[in-house]
C-alpha cells in the first residue's frame, strides 16, 4: 500500500506531533509499505482563490503554481492519506485546512445525487481512504472530538472516499497501525 502523511503542524507548535509522525512513518515502512511524509510548513501552499479554474480552464489541475500540485498528485496516487495536525481552537491547523481545500480539483464540478444528498461527481476511479491523527488541546473534550469527527466524516463524503479513523496522538503508534491494518 502507498501511504501519504500530511504533517500540518505549524511552526512554533512543538515537536511532539512531529516525533509521533516519524515513529508512525517508520512503523508503516517496517510493515513493508511505502510512505511519504509531506511537512506542510516547509511547503508553499497558497489559499484556494475560489476561481474554479481547476474545473473550467485547467480541469483537474489547480491554476495556482505552488506546492499544492505536488500534494494533490501524491494524494490521488495514495491508497491511504493521514492528515495530521494539532487541534487549534477545536479544528486542524490552517496549514492542513488549506491543503485540504486545495484538493478541490480532484473532484468533478458536475453534481449527482448520492444517498439523497447532492455531491460532486468523481473525477477519478480510485480515491484514497482518509484518516486524521490529532494532537489535542488542553481543553479538548469528547464533544469537541465528536464535532471534529463528524466534520471529517462529511469531508470524506465530499471528496468521494471513506473515513478510516480519527485518533489522538495520545494513542500508541501500534493502535494507529491496527486502525490502518497494515500488518
Amino acid at each position: 500500500m502507498n501511504f501519504l502523511i500530511l504533517n500540518g503542524n505549524p511552526p512554533g507548535k512543538g515537536k511532539k506531533i512531529d516525533e509521533y509522525i516519524e515513529r508512525l512513518a517508520g512503523a508503516i515502512k517496517n510493515a513493508r509499505h511505502d510512505v511519504e511524509v509531506l511537512i506542510l510548513r516547509d511547503m508553499k501552499i497558497n489559499p484556494c482563490l475560489g476561481c474554479f479554474d481547476c474545473w473550467v480552464k485547467t480541469p483537474g489541475l489547480c491554476s495556482i503554481k505552488d506546492d499544492a500540485r505536488e500534494v494533490a498528485k501524491n494524494y490521488i496516487a495514495s491508497d491511504h492519506v493521514i492528515f495530521c495536525s494539532p487541534l487549534i481552537m477545536g479544528f486542524v491547523s490552517s496549514l492542513l485546512k488549506n491543503a485540504m481545500d486545495r484538493n478541490l480539483p480532484l473532484i468533478h464540478p458536475h453534481l449527482e445525487d448520492l444517498d439523497g444528498e447532492i455531491h460532486h461527481k468523481k473525477r477519478y476511479d480510485k480515491y484514497p481512504v482518509i484518516s486524521f491523527l490529532l494532537e489535542k488541546e488542553s481543553c479538548t473534550d469528547d464533544e469537541d472530538m465528536a464535532i471534529a469527527t463528524e466534520i471529517f466524516r462529511r469531508q470524506a463524503i465530499n471528496v468521494r472516499t471513506t473515513l478510516g479513523f480519527v485518533r489522538l496522538t495520545q494513542s500508541p503508534v501500534e493502535e494507529v497501525l491496527r486502525a490502518i491494518d497494515v500488518h
